[in-house]
C-alpha cells in the first residue's frame, strides 16, 4: 500500500519589507535611511496601523532612481 507524500505548502511571499528588512536587504543602516529620508530621497512608505512598510515596488523604483542618479552624477571625472 503506498502513501502519499503530505503536499507541501508553498510559503507565503514577502511582498513589503519593515524598515529594519529593507535597511537589511540593502545593507544600509537605519540611521543611514533615516538619513535619505530626510534628504527626501528615500523609498515610499505605507503606514498600517502603528506599522511602516516599504512594498518591493517601492524599494525596486528607489533602486532605479539611486542608479539614475549615479549616472547622472559625473562630477567625479
Amino acid at each position: 500500500m503506498r502513501k502519499d507524500k503530505p503536499k507541501s505548502i508553498s510559503p507565503t511571499p514577502c511582498l513589503a519589507l519593515s524598515i529594519a528588512q529593507f535597511c537589511d536587504a540593502h545593507n544600509i543602516s537605519e540611521g543611514f535611511y533615516y538619513k535619505l529620508k530626510r534628504q527626501g530621497i528615500g523609498p515610499c512608505e505605507m503606514k498600517l496601523g502603528a506599522r511602516t512598510l516599504i512594498t518591493l515596488e517601492s524599494a525596486a523604483e528607489w533602486r532605479r532612481e539611486r542608479e539614475n542618479a549615479t549616472r547622472g552624477d559625473l562630477s567625479w571625472r
